[in-house]
């Protein structure tokens, strides 16, 4: 089973499993409300299913901080309804968390500063941050063959995403005929993941009986300006990527200030660099590969 089946991680999961062997069952939040338990116990018992993959979430950070009650139906209550169930059925699951549930404070101090590890304390600074922490508790409470999978500044072919937005401002300002310039902060680093690799991997996980809390994200780190800066570069735009603060740019919700991560698990296969992420969607998105 796939909950969040028509969401951009979701649509890679489904596709992942079909090609690693699997018999797919996408479930779209039309389909499953993940909040509903007697919705939920009657879809995996209906399913049958050897393995559920969650990816059904509230994603909309800057919303959350005024809809929190709702966010926390789905990335909290959610979570735990569909790992409890799953736990009742013998079903292993994977749950996908964020790297919003850490504080933006470099691990290891000044001078030594290293990517968030799965035993790194966390902090969420926002109220999806804290829906995703509490979602990640409830899974892992649940008992049972339950991964929980941290990742980090998602892109696909399939969903809203930074990528894509700024090649969408490039294109828009190419057809207005003039120079083409973006504003994007450099205070903000993470691990750019592309979920084509980041789905096969969350299959990988379940082939494996992999449990417990993981790291999966792009290998290295870079701010929003420098991921920018390079999806032009590879795309083959011209656009100039002017600097900006978080400040300059203020949202609604606190976005952590730095949130790489990287596994100290033995058991996990690292994801290759974001760098090649990048170029696997871009790739993707002109239809060259299946994504």
């Amino acid at each position: 089973m796939v909950t969040g089946a028509g969401g951009m991680l979701g649509v890679d999961v489904v596709a992942a499993a079909g090609r690693a062997g699997h018999e797919p069952l996408p479930l779209t939040h039309a389909e499953l409300d993940v909040s509903d338990a007697t919705a939920v116990d009657a879809a995996i018992a209906s399913a049958r299913a050897d393995a559920l993959v969650n990816c059904a979430a509230w994603t909309d950070v800057d919303a959350a901080e005024t809809h929190r009650e709702q966010a926390f139906a789905v990335n909290a209550r959610g979570a735990g309804v569909l790992a409890r169930a799953a736990g009742e059925a013998g079903v292993a699951m994977v749950h996908v968390s964020s790297d919003y549930v850490f504080d933006g404070r470099p691990p290891g101090g000044p001078g030594q500063a290293r990517p968030y590890r799965e035993s790194d304390p966390t902090g969420p600074r926002s109220a999806y941050g804290e829906s995703k922490l509490a979602g990640e508790r409830e899974v892992l409470a649940a008992g049972g063959q339950h991964a929980v999978v941290r990742s980090a500044w998602l892109f696909g072919v399939s969903g809203r995403n930074f990528v894509a937005t700024m090649l969408g401002l490039a294109a828009e300002q190419a057809q207005q005929g003039g120079p083409c310039e973006v504003r994007v902060v450099t205070d903000q680093v993470g691990s750019p993941t592309w979920t084509g690799h980041l789905a096969p991997a969350l299959i990988g996980l379940l082939d494996r009986g992999v449990s417990g809390l993981v790291h999966l994200a792009g290998g290295g780190e870079v701010s929003w300006n420098g991921l920018a800066t390079e999806a032009f570069r590879q795309a083959g735009v011209e656009c100039r990527v002017r600097p900006a603060t978080t400040a300059e740019m203020a949202r609604p919700a606190p976005r952590p200030a730095f949130s790489a991560l990287e596994s100290e698990r033995e058991d996990v296969l690292p994801l290759p660099p974001w760098q090649d992420g990048l170029a696997g969607y871009l790739a993707a998105r002109a239809g060259m590969i299946r994504s």
